[in-house]
């Protein structure tokens, strides 16, 4: 008789529905690897390289790419080697060292938004008090408790898939370690991961999304009510809306395809897993590079040798 906690490696068969066309998927996600990789680390090198580039907003824009940047690494390696050379293998303590790596940088990702929000919302409702709000002494009392809630929240539910037993099989229909499709390899009962895994996604993205909501409803009606510079304010918040909308809409159809009945594909849920990984850090340096003036311009110098000039209004 099979010992339920018997296995401890896993295979990882994501897209094993192609076949021999499997390979091919290495040239599509190694071209988005690298534009995020080369995207990322040009974003960030402008922006610790120039002075004039060290307000809060940019400081938190670097954080995003640190993010954008690091978050692929975890993963797509992996995930390109085992397209390319069939290595689809994982020991347990190395899913679950991924899983909490991938989930824990990534929840950072609708952290830096908040932030991003906070900042919009003291430099257009409070210009006077701004910079002393903005102020690492002041600001760590918003950062430090979205740490800590990151920190426990993803802790908490990878332990608890890592104390599971698995005696079902060790094949997960992934590309890399999700967590609910480590969970549902589990031959006892998963009540409580489930129900910790959907109160992370509402303590975490959900909660996020809705005090961003609230904070850009409050700055619209100042802006509109007061009278100010409507469009140079509106338009400085029209970068973090594209990529809130765009982050958070990819997040929770990843998170909620595994815990919703529906009739999608295996090979459709792994794909949306994937982008939600992968996507966000291909667009969002490219949206800041461009939607920034200021951090537009230095990337067209860096890229020209500094040959280009143009001076633009602040965004």
């Amino acid at each position: 008789m099979e010992n339920v906690s018997s296995h401890k490696h896993f295979v990882l068969d994501g897209f094993s529905e192609l076949g021999a066309l499997r390979p091919v998927l290495f040239l599509p996600f190694s071209i988005m690897f690298v534009v995020s990789l080369s995207a990322n680390s040009l974003l960030l090198y402008v922006v610790v390289s120039q002075r004039s580039l060290h307000s809060p907003m940019c400081v938190l824009i670097a954080g995003m790419a640190c993010v954008d940047l690091s978050l692929p690494l975890f993963c797509v390696p992996h995930m390109l080697l085992s397209f390319l050379l069939d290595w689809r293998g994982i020991s347990l303590s190395g899913c679950l060292t991924q899983m909490y790596f991938i989930h824990f940088v990534a929840a950072f990702q609708s952290t830096l938004l908040v932030w991003m929000a906070l900042d919009r919302y003291f430099a257009i409702c409070t210009p006077l008090y701004y910079h002393e709000r903005m102020s690492l002494p002041s600001f760590l009392k918003f950062i430090v408790p979205l740490v800590v809630r990151n920190f426990l929240l993803i802790t908490l539910f990878v332990g608890l898939a890592g104390s599971l037993s698995f005696c079902n099989t060790n094949v997960m229909n992934h590309c890399f370690c999700e967590h609910m499709a480590l969970v549902q390899l589990a031959c006892g009962s998963t009540a409580v991961n489930n129900v910790v895994g959907l109160l992370t996604i509402f303590l975490n993205p959900v909660a996020d999304f809705i005090f961003i909501a609230a904070s850009y409803v409050v700055i619209f009606s100042s802006v509109l009510s007061s009278g100010k510079s409507g469009v140079k304010a509106l338009h400085t918040c029209v970068t973090h809306i594209v990529v809130i909308t765009v982050s958070l809409t990819i997040a929770l159809v990843a998170f909620l395809s595994y815990r919703i009945r529906n009739g999608l594909p295996a090979a459709v849920r792994v794909f949306i897993s994937t982008l939600y990984l992968l996507f966000p850090s291909c667009f969002n340096p490219i949206v800041y590079g461009i939607r920034t003036a200021e951090i537009r311009q230095h990337i067209l110098k860096t890229l020209t040798g500094g040959r280009f000039v143009r001076t633009e209004p602040r965004s």
